[in-house]
């Protein structure tokens, strides 16, 4: 194998690791949410609210994530 190849499938592991990593967070996120709002049903909007935040942090970082395995594939 060359260096190529290798960074390529370095590239290709990184990057599974971080949507597999970003749906778990996501998963736990929405199965709190939904327990919160199980519990306390008044609160639903505040919860919905800040679920979609989180979610959309964990995104981001997963985006970044699979930017730099990709920079670093082609480097």
């Amino acid at each position: 194998m060359t260096n190529f190849a290798l960074a390529f499938l370095s590239a290709g592991f990184g990057a599974g690791l971080a949507v597999v990593g970003a749906g778990i967070g996501i998963g736990r996120l929405a199965a709190a949410a939904m327990d919160g709002t199980a519990r306390q049903p008044a609160a639903t909007g505040d919860i919905r609210t800040t679920m979609i935040i989180a979610a959309a942090l964990i995104e981001g970082v997963t985006l970044f994530a699979i930017v730099v395995c990709i920079i670093l594939a082609v480097k």
